[in-house]
């Protein structure tokens, strides 16, 4: 009897072993999907979110090299840009933004600029406060896996 009973054991060991690594298989590709998609979000909420204060930033900026006359509202948007990037960003990314936003408010305290000023600024390399938080946020996006 163990002559009969020996092939359908084996046989029925050879399907469970096919089914349990079928079902391996599919959940470990589900989970590998799964993390890729939450990458994927993530990275898009933080480039989302960089390209926002850039904006933000970049129409103070603009604002203040020609006005002394500071708008708060227009202040709180990028300073609650910056406050979305401590839950989401390193500590390096806040800083560098708040670095940006403290010298965009120092500035609207400076003498308005002329366009004599500007051009040779623009020269020099020193109207872009925002390269160093630009460069670093594309650092951190492109380490973010997908």
């Amino acid at each position: 009897m163990t002559i009969a009973i020996d092939p359908a054991l084996a046989a029925l060991a050879g399907s469970a072993v096919g089914g349990l690594t079928t079902l391996a298989v599919a959940w470990i590709t589900q989970s590998t999907l799964a993390n890729a998609s939450i990458g994927v979000r993530e990275r898009t909420a933080r480039h989302d979110l960089y390209a926002q204060f850039i904006d933000e930033a970049a129409k103070l900026y603009g604002d203040a090299v020609v006005s002394n006359k500071v708008e708060i509202s227009m202040l709180v948007g990028a300073y609650a840009l910056i406050s979305k990037m401590r839950v989401l960003s390193s500590s390096d990314i806040v800083d560098r933004a708040d670095t940006a936003l403290r010298a965009i408010v120092d500035i609207y305290f400076s003498p308005n600029k002329t366009m004599a000023e500007l051009r040779s600024e623009i020269n020099g390399g020193k109207l872009d406060l925002l390269r160093d938080f630009s460069r670093a946020a594309r650092e951190e996006l492109s380490t973010l896996k997908y």
